[in-house]
């Protein structure tokens, strides 16, 4: 991909914000997956962990040598990836219909299978707060058919957003009104809470009220405007200048200002599904497209985490 046709700034603000002074060209690190989803770096060990939901597996890319491996397989058809406050790996596993940790040891604990006694539809993303409570996003994609996780009919009958309890692991509702959440992500200072919704073409953004517990009722932050029916954004982060990117089933990665504007947009020569920072400067975005995981080196940094209550 040539340095002409990498960036594409759509505002003045997206080259005055040094977001297209990074690397000119896309660096392929590993090819062979069916649907590539969920990448998370691992400071610790200097690792990226992926999720290929259909190939039933996560895999490990080294940052020092960068080899590749199967981390788990089978792995429940796994889509988003996130680290708790104690490092521990937190997965979203659509075929298992459950939200899972895996502990130090390896070992792995189910933090949520059903909401009000039914079993949930297929959790997506997933994103912890700093007070140690769990927020995941829970469509239907991993029940529609056995190609992403296993065809069943929908128990809860509704695609919403939930919270588990840090203190009791109670499952809570916050978010309904979906037509297929997907990625979700705090903003740096953890007071809203956004959410994109792929089918709506849209992301939508909630106040997180005094409790830390319930949202207000929500607003459209950005739409995706790109999409063509059904190919909305799939899963966002932010910078630490406040800028949401967002990987979008159409276009590549896109870039919005804190007030909803699309800066501009970085292209990928295949379809998006997840986006994540890492590297030693936090600098360095990685891209999970259809079968292939790219990455290059940015001129921004990725918001830092909040440190835990």
């Amino acid at each position: 991909m040539t340095s002409e046709s990498l960036y594409v700034i759509d505002d003045e603000r997206f080259a005055t914000g040094n977001c297209d002074k990074g690397d000119r060209t896309l660096e392929r690190l590993h090819a062979g997956s069916r649907w590539a989803e969920g990448p998370l770096y691992v400071p610790a060990g200097r690792y990226l962990l992926w999720s290929d939901i259909p190939g039933d597996r996560l895999l490990r890319w080294e940052e020092t040598t960068g080899a590749v491996g199967v981390f788990r397989s089978p792995a429940g058809h796994p889509n988003g990836n996130t680290l708790d406050t104690h490092g521990r790996l937190v997965t979203a596993e659509q075929g298992n219909r459950r939200v899972t940790r895996t502990e130090h040891d390896g070992s792995i604990t189910v933090i949520a299978d059903r909401y009000e006694g039914k079993r949930l539809n297929s959790p997506n993303d997933v994103a912890v707060r700093s007070d140690g409570s769990i927020w995941f996003s829970d469509p239907d994609f991993g029940i529609l058919s056995d190609y992403e996780g296993h065809r069943a009919d929908s128990e809860i009958g509704a695609l919403n957003v939930y919270r588990v309890d840090p203190v009791t692991a109670r499952v809570t509702l916050v978010a309904d009104g979906f037509d297929g959440p997907n990625g979700l992500v705090f903003s740096p200072d953890e007071r809203r809470l956004f959410v994109s919704d792929s089918r709506a073409g849209h992301v939508r953004v909630f106040d997180v009220r005094d409790d830390g517990r319930t949202l207000s009722e929500g607003e459209i932050f950005a739409e995706c405007r790109d999409a063509t029916p059904g190919a909305g954004f799939d899963n966002i982060r932010f910078d630490d200048a406040g800028r949401l990117w967002a990987g979008a089933l159409a276009g590549g990665v896109h870039c919005y200002d804190p007030d909803g504007t699309r800066l501009g947009r970085i292209r990928v020569p295949e379809t998006v599904a997840n986006i994540t920072f890492g590297g030693p400067k936090n600098n360095r975005m990685f891209i999970a497209a259809t079968t292939g995981l790219y990455s290059l080196m940015l001129s921004v940094t990725a918001a830092r985490r909040p440190i835990s209550a």
